[in-house]
């Protein structure tokens, strides 16, 4: 995986569930007729076992070099994640060099993304004004807002900055 480089504004912590995300993806499964597999159950872990964003290509070679064994092929691994946003235990937020990005949904609070166009990096970053400017708008609408997700592109403060020149030698008589 190309690194995606995470920075967060404020403290997003996780928020006390009374389902773990194991738990909660098995009813999920068992509502579409599935069952929770040890494969499926490795990638749920190894997940919720971080709270970085990841593609689906890291948990493939993270997955299949841990201490030596598979713990789940590729093809179960992108489908596992498909689920996984479709239980609404992770979301897709963005895609960097033609990859999906993803990040956990389930367990923690509303928050937004800047996202560096140039060195891929994520900030996060909670804004309680953001949430009611879009609550208004939707009632505006009468639309009934389950969630939003607001993404900014540009450039981060380092990507931004104007590169150093070096002068010649010529330059400094």
């Amino acid at each position: 995986m190309t690194a995606v480089r995470d920075s967060v504004v404020g403290e997003l912590s996780a928020l006390e569930v009374l389902v773990t995300p194991v738990d909660k993806f098995r009813e999920f499964l068992r509502t579409k007729g599935l069952r929770l597999t040890p494969e499926r159950e490795a990638v749920v872990r190894a997940v919720y076992a971080t709270h970085d964003h990841f593609d689906a290509d890291h948990w493939v070679s993270t997955l299949a070099l841990e201490k030596g064994k598979k713990q789940a092929s590729r093809s179960t691994i992108y489908r596992t994640l498909d689920k996984m946003v479709d239980a609404g235990l992770i979301r897709r937020v963005a895609r960097v060099n033609d990859r999906a990005v993803y990040e956990h949904d389930y367990g923690y609070p509303q928050h937004d993304h800047l996202i560096c166009k140039k060195c891929q990096k994520l900030i996060e970053f909670p804004n309680e004004e953001i949430a009611a400017v879009v609550q208004k708008v939707a009632e505006e609408h009468g639309f009934r807002m389950t969630g939003h997700r607001l993404e900014v592109e540009g450039l981060c403060s380092e990507c931004a900055r104007p590169p150093r020149r070096s002068h010649r030698k010529l330059e400094m008589i």
